[in-house]
Parts: structure tokens; sequence; C-alpha cells
């Protein structure tokens, strides 16, 4: 069995379920993982993706604010939805697939906050909360969670780790996402299971890799100046199984785009 799975970071789900529909016609992915969905349960257009073959929902939704999803055209099993750091955010939600091994795939959709514009917990409040979440998280699976189940974790880290998955290294030293603390807290959390990140499996460095580019940049191609903050991982039993990625770039070009790109990425699972 192949499985295609595609993360994005759709900034309003209801204001571009149009877009989705585009993307989802050409890509056709099986399990598509939304971030900053922005609305609540009660208003997630669901009949939209039954529409598109996604049956199977699990959706942590927040009114105006954060709020992941996943759907599927493969049977969930169960599904549940975390809080992190004492806060009714909407930032994660966990589906086990029914596929893959006999226990069946479980898949992580996170939001992780962005974090603000300064560098510094002691100075801000929201650094402070990132710094607090990816605490949390990484010793939540290095302790509650098995690194030998077949698992995949995806979603809008708001981190770019490498060099290579920024436009400028040197230049973004000290702006949030590409601090240096910042690559160390994600590493901590890749580590915490093993985790392989899937895309640079498949397309190492020095290749430069992007999947966001700021909304103030008008011109965003020809400057180029993106950040790769759209992961997705897997633990090692499905590492054999990686066999394809793309980065969906041509979406930032459609009419009121998401200033993210979706990842997709395709495994055997056979």
């Amino acid at each position: 069995m192949n499985l295609r799975i595609s993360t994005w970071n759709i900034n309003s789900v209801r204001l571009r379920i149009g877009l989705i529909e585009r993307f989802v016609k050409d890509v056709s992915p099986d399990v598509l993982c939304l971030q900053e969905i922005k609305v609540d349960d009660p208003l997630f257009p669901a009949d939209a993706f039954h529409d598109m073959g996604y049956k199977y929902h699990a959706v942590a939704g927040q009114k105006g604010y954060h709020g992941v999803a996943i759907l599927s055209r493969i049977p969930i099993k169960k599904w549940e939805r975390k809080n992190w750091c004492d806060k009714e955010e909407a930032r994660h939600v966990i589906a086990t697939l029914d596929c893959g091994p006999k226990a069946g795939i479980d898949v992580h959709n996170f939001y992780i906050p962005a974090g603000g514009d300064i560098p510094d917990p002691d100075k801000n409040d929201k650094f402070a909360h990132k710094m607090q979440f990816l605490d949390d998280v990484s010793a939540w699976f290095r302790n509650e969670e098995d690194p030998k189940k077949a698992k995949i974790l995806v979603g809008d880290l708001n981190i770019a780790p490498s060099e290579h998955d920024v436009w400028s290294h040197k230049q973004l030293l000290k702006v949030v996402s590409h601090t240096p603390i910042e690559v160390e807290k994600l590493a901590i959390l890749q580590d915490s299971l093993g985790w392989v990140d899937a895309v640079r499996h498949l397309v190492p460095e020095p290749e430069p890799l992007f999947s966001w580019w700021s909304y103030r940049s008008k011109d965003w191609r020809v400057n180029n100046r993106g950040r790769r903050l759209d992961h997705v991982w897997v633990t090692k039993p499905l590492q054999k199984g990686l066999k394809a990625m793309q980065i969906d770039d041509d979406t930032r070009d459609w009419v009121r785009p998401s200033d993210h790109a979706p990842v997709t990425v395709d495994l055997d699972l056979s």
C-alpha cells in the first residue's frame, strides 16, 4: 500500500476552501493535515471535505485562532486532541490510521507557536510559550510514546532548522524561527523518538528548500526569501518506505493564497 500525506498551514480553512479543492484535485493526498484552520468545530466545513473524498475527520478547532485538522480517505481508528502548557489552544491533534502495521499509523499534526518577534523568553511571553511548548512535547514523546511504533509527525513547526532551510543563515540567526535556541529545541524534539526528517531524507542538503514566504514580499518568487517551516517526520519503522516529496510552491501564486505552501510525502507501506 502507498500512502500520500500532505501538510499545509492554510491560514483559514473557510476562506481558502477553494484553494484546498484545487490542490486536492491536483495532488490527491490520502491524508491532508491542515494548520491554522481558524474555525471552531461546529463551523468546520466538513461537507466540503466529504465531497473531496475525505470521509474521516479529526478536528481540533478554535474560533478565530490556531486550529488543526486531519482529513483522511483512510479510516481513522481513533483520534484525540491534546493541549499543552496549560492552555486551551488547538495546536495538536492525533489520529490513528487503519493502515500499515497491525496497530495502525499514528499521525501527529502540530501547529507550534510562532514565538513573536523578540527571541528572548524573559522579554517576550510568546517566545517563552514556544520554548515551553517544545520542552513539554519533547518530554512527552520521550517518556510516553513508543519509538518502535509507526508514527508520522507533520505540521507548521515554525522553525527552519538548517542553514539551507532559510534564504540567509547569517541574516536570520537573530530572527525568530531560526535562532540557535529554537534549532536546539527542535533537535531535542526530533531526538525524542529518533524522528527522521522525511523531506531532508529524500532531498538532502545543501539543496535549499523553503515552504513559507512572507506576505510582505510582493515579488516573493524573485526575492525568494523563504524558510522551511513546514515539516514531515517519520519514526524509524517507516523510514525505508519513504519514496518522494514535493513542495507545491505554485500555490503561493494563487489568488488570496496562504503564505505557506503544502508539503507532500509519499510512503510505501508494503
